[in-house]
């Protein structure tokens, strides 16, 4: 990570790479499964992405930030926006997505199946 231009570019890409959950280290500490980030032809950042899991994890905490309360205090309307939102963001495509994300709505599988089946029968 060297020069101002590449500590520029890094300062960039950090909230990106914070939102997502993931990791900023050094281009020669970069595994198989991590992206080196390349800045006027050089390697300036290596970006270790989350499991999904955790990325899921961090969504939900980032939602209830977001809030400013936990998200199982949240009324059933904004429960089904954030359920709506959390498929678009393929939430449920995760293992588990589905009860990771009824429990942190303190609602029960069925129901967050209910607020999905709900919008696609509308």
């Amino acid at each position: 990570m060297s020069g101002a231009g590449g500590e520029a570019f890094i300062a960039a890409v950090k909230p990106l790479v914070d939102a997502m959950g993931g990791e900023m280290l050094p281009p020669d500490e970069a595994g198989a499964d991590d992206v080196v980030l390349s800045w006027q032809g050089a390697g300036v950042v290596a970006v270790r992405l989350p499991q999904l899991a955790d990325s899921l994890d961090h969504i939900l905490a980032a939602l209830e930030r977001g809030h400013g309360r936990p998200l199982a205090e949240l009324d059933r309307r904004t429960k089904q926006e954030i359920v709506r939102g959390l498929e678009a963001r393929g939430a449920f495509a995760v293992r588990h997505g589905v009860e990771t994300v009824a429990s942190a709505l303190g609602v029960s599988r069925f129901t967050v199946y209910n607020y999905l089946n709900r919008e696609k029968g509308s």
